[in-house]
C-alpha cells in the first residue's frame, strides 16, 4: 500500500444537526432519548459532548430550557397560583413552613417517663447482653 495507512477508515460519522441537538437539550432530554432521536448509540452522544460546538450547544440548550421553565413558573405565580407562589418563595427566598408538635399524655396531661428502667424482669442472658452493650458505650477510663 503506497501513501501510508488509509485515512478515515471505519464508518462515516453520523450527521447530528446542531439545531435539533440544542432543542433536545432545551427540553432536558436524557442521553438515551437524544440517542434514540438521532438513531445512534449513547456512546456517540457522549463522544459528541466532548466536541466544543456540541458541548456549547448542549449547555446553551439546557440553560434556555431552564429559563423557559422558570418563566412559566413565574407567570403562573403572577397569575395567582398560590401553590406556585409558595413553592417559589421556598426555593428563591428561603421561606419555610414551621410545624411544631406537642405530645401529651392521657387527658392532655404530662407523659410519664420512667427515670429508672425496671430490670427485674430480665433473664440472665438479657442482663449479660445489656452489660456488654453498656461496656461498649462507656468512654475508656482516664478520659
Amino acid at each position: 500500500m503506497r501513501g501510508g495507512p488509509r485515512q478515515n477508515a471505519g464508518r462515516k460519522p453520523v450527521e447530528i444537526d446542531l439545531e435539533d441537538w440544542e432543542k433536545l437539550h432545551s427540553m432536558q432530554s436524557t442521553m438515551e432519548e437524544i440517542a434514540g432521536f438521532f438513531g445512534v448509540s449513547i456512546r456517540t452522544i457522549e463522544t459528541r459532548l466532548k466536541q466544543p460546538q456540541y458541548a456549547e450547544a448542549a449547555m446553551r440548550g439546557r440553560a434556555k430550557g431552564k429559563i423557559s421553565l422558570r418563566r412559566r413558573q413565574w407567570q403562573s405565580a403572577e397569575g395567582g397560583n398560590v401553590r406556585m407562589q409558595i413553592w417559589l418563595g421556598k426555593q428563591m427566598l428561603g421561606q419555610k413552613e414551621v410545624v411544631s408538635n406537642e405530645i401529651t399524655g392521657p387527658g392532655g396531661g404530662p407523659i410519664k417517663v420512667a427515670t429508672k428502667p425496671d430490670l427485674s424482669k430480665l433473664n440472665e442472658d438479657e442482663l449479660r447482653q445489656l452489660r456488654e452493650i453498656a461496656a461498649r458505650t462507656r468512654p475508656p477510663k482516664g478520659n
